[in-house]
């Protein structure tokens, strides 16, 4: 089951990092609230993009094969990492796009993190 659950949560991920890498600027002004972080900049898009881009090929790893659960791990915990950003801002009330936050960035982070480790008496050698 939680091998399903990473592939299903790869496919978005991975799609949104190579989205950020080839079509940036389309990317930053059709996503929820990035324009209100300021001006467009392509480095920084396409540096955040390689990450996202990363973390979705773990969890694929981590569909396709069990032993490579720690992958997973990591880029779980990069997208963990990106959605205590949008909580603390959240909770400083500094987002503008709370419910979209929510459902788009903390609940499928959350999902990636207990989906990529294996579960008990889960074959993962």
């Amino acid at each position: 089951m939680r091998r399903s659950i990473a592939a299903i949560l790869a496919v978005p991920t991975i799609l949104n990092g190579l989205l950020m890498l080839v079509a940036g600027r389309f990317w930053y002004g059709n996503v929820p609230g990035v324009t209100a972080t300021g001006p467009f900049n392509p480095h920084f898009v396409q540096d955040i993009g390689v990450g996202f881009l990363i973390a979705g090929l773990a969890l694929a790893a981590r569909a396709w094969r069990p032993r490579y659960w720690p992958a997973a791990v990591a880029g779980a915990g990069f997208l963990a990492a990106h959605a205590l950003i949008h909580l603390i801002a959240i909770i400083g009330g500094h987002d503008h796009e709370t419910v979209f936050d929510l459902l788009a960035v903390v609940l499928p982070s959350v999902v990636a993190l207990c989906s990529a480790f294996p579960a008990q008496g889960e074959n993962h050698a």
